[in-house]
């Protein structure tokens, strides 16, 4: 380029020569054009790919964890992570990368043109501000780093804020603590933005830093510039594209600042992950765990189980024959539905241990044991979708008439047939635009077309009446024979049926035996039972 401004300075450059030149300037700009498409294309698309692979990580880490993980980390805060973070992580991936090698290669490619073809003082005059940017970029960067970690703590709180006033919306209006709730979020939300705001102002303090070290640069070239073509040792057209290749360097010195801005958030990000995948489920796989599993005789031998320092159950011994029904009754915090967390693995004994056809199940595979046992939590969650597919959730090949008749069981047919939409209807949010009877009916008739070999109903039968309790207790007793049956309730009437029933207080075993057993023994459970029933006729008369 300097020899053909100096040709063109001094007349003897042809027009068809010129024409040369500019054809292989528009071939170079097509070359580069198409390559850096190529480029680009695979970066990203790598940048995406392990985008996507981070979020399958951390879900597949999320659905491996017990409950007390999510004790600690909040669902807004995971939220954040899968997002925010992995988004930073892409971003270093993606743009951080290409940065990275586009201005190394630039910046290499140009001083070294500049060093061996035009003039190797002026270069090593050039570069003398470089290692002061380097390290003025260097201590910029670490106090990036810690805005940034703290600006992610808190989008997290924020996420949290969100997720909790949303869900909480009908509390909160029915309550009138909307003022107040607002005023909390906006507390957050400025918590939030102060953090954000404090990252900003490290973010645009790289341009202008790195933009004062290139105009040092520019004002040493010039000077140093000047004396060598004063002295003959360069040319004015040398000079200009000296002077052009130093503008080459801008773009890769402006990128290694955004660069370090990149590479801090992206470290900040991937730290919070590694954080959250390091986490251990307090339930651990077995080693070498049984090949197959079937039902069997269920055993109970618990010495004692605390979840934290607090001992929550003790002296528990008590074995279930296949095909019998259990009954767990007992005041609220008793212990039942430790008892049913403690089958299902959710937690791992301390002391003692449970059996299932002659082995420990934490000989057998997680994912074996809980496909055994088809589970009714309390606190049942329905998801956004139609009736049918909650429904057939745990098998979604079950047909129609599967369907249906796991409807039936649960005495929620009628319910769903007089909806506008049948078992297509839509139910919304968790369930919002049913009634708390058919939400329980709906969540144990996913459960029942399973037709698992234990089936836990835990507390599932409070939403609805006694009648339509009944008709489901018989339903059971003819569609379940040889499987077994836990049934834990506040009202005695669920498990009058059972073959064994429990009464805990305060984690222990205080009664147990059959209905007729308990009832003679004059205990807990008799003078409950004839209160209870004694409000179930007084309810009756005022009907």
């Amino acid at each position: 380029m300097g020899t053909v401004i100096d040709r063109v300075t001094a007349g003897d450059l042809t027009h068809s020569e010129l024409l040369l030149n500019l054809l292989w300037l528009v071939l170079s700009a097509v070359a580069m054009y198409f390559l850096r498409y190529i480029w680009r294309m695979y970066i990203f698309g790598t940048s995406y790919r392990l985008g996507q692979i981070m979020r399958f990580r951390l879900f597949d880490h999320f659905t491996k964890m017990s409950p007390s993980f999510y004790q600690k980390y909040r669902t807004g805060d995971l939220m954040a992570h899968a997002t925010n973070d992995i988004n930073a992580l892409t971003r270093l991936a993606g743009g951080g990368v290409m940065s990275a090698v586009d201005a190394t290669i630039t910046a290499m490619v140009t001083l070294v043109t500049m060093f061996f073809t035009i003039s190797w003082q002026m270069t090593l005059v050039a570069i003398i501000p470089l290692p002061f940017m380097a390290y003025a970029t260097s201590r910029l960067g670490r106090q990036t780093h810690k805005a940034f970690s703290q600006s992610q703590a808190a989008f997290s709180e924020l996420n949290n804020k969100v997720q909790e006033s949303v869900s909480g919306i009908k509390v909160t209006k029915s309550f009138g603590y909307q003022d107040d709730e607002l005023q909390s979020f906006q507390e957050t939300n400025e918590m939030t933005f102060k953090k954000n705001m404090t990252t900003m102002k490290y973010d645009v303090m790289f341009d202008p830093l790195v933009l004062l070290f290139i105009g040092a640069s520019y004002v040493l070239t010039l000077f140093m510039g000047a004396i060598m073509v004063a002295a003959g040792h360069v040319t004015v057209g040398s000079l200009v594209t000296f002077i052009t290749y130093l503008d080459m360097l801008v773009w890769p010195l402006m990128a290694i600042g955004f660069l370090f801005n990149m590479v801090q958030r992206g470290s900040v990000s991937y730290e919070r992950i590694s954080q959250l995948l390091q986490q251990k489920s307090d339930v651990k796989e077995a080693e070498n765990p049984l090949p197959t599993i079937k039902n069997g005789r269920l055993v109970y031998d618990i010495d004692a189980f605390h979840y934290e320092n607090e001992e929550t159950l003790a002296d528990i011994h008590f074995a279930l024959e296949q095909g019998q029904t259990l009954g767990l009754v007992g005041q609220t915090g008793s212990g039942k539905t430790t008892l049913i967390r403690l089958l299902l693995r959710e937690y791992d004994l301390q002391e003692g241990q449970i059996t299932l056809d002659g082995h420990d199940i934490r000989e057998y595979r997680l994912a074996d044991l809980r496909r055994l046992i088809g589970y009714v939590p309390q606190d049942q969650f329905l998801f956004a979708t139609s009736i049918l597919e909650n429904i057939r959730f745990g098998n979604p090949k079950s047909s129609l008439a599967q369907v249906e008749a796991a409807a039936k069981l649960a005495r929620v047919y009628d319910d769903i047939v007089a909806m506008p939409d049948g078992f297509e209807t839509v139910i919304g949010e968790k369930g919002v635009s049913l009634s708390g009877g058919q939400k329980q009916r709906i969540a144990m008739s996913r459960a029942m077309i399973l037709e698992s070999d234990i089936l836990i109903l835990d507390d599932s039968l409070s939403a609805v009446d006694a009648k339509t309790e009944h008709a489901i207790i018989e339903n059971l007793k003819e569609t379940r024979q040889n499987k077994s049956t836990i049934i834990t309730a506040h009202r005695l009437s669920a498990v009058v049926h059972a073959d064994l029933i429990l009464v805990l207080q305060d984690g222990h075993i205080i009664e147990h035996g059959r209905h007729e057993e308990l009832i003679e023994q004059g205990g807990w459970y008799a003078d409950t039972y004839e209160a209870q029933q004694l409000e179930m006729e007084g309810d009756a008369d005022e009907e």
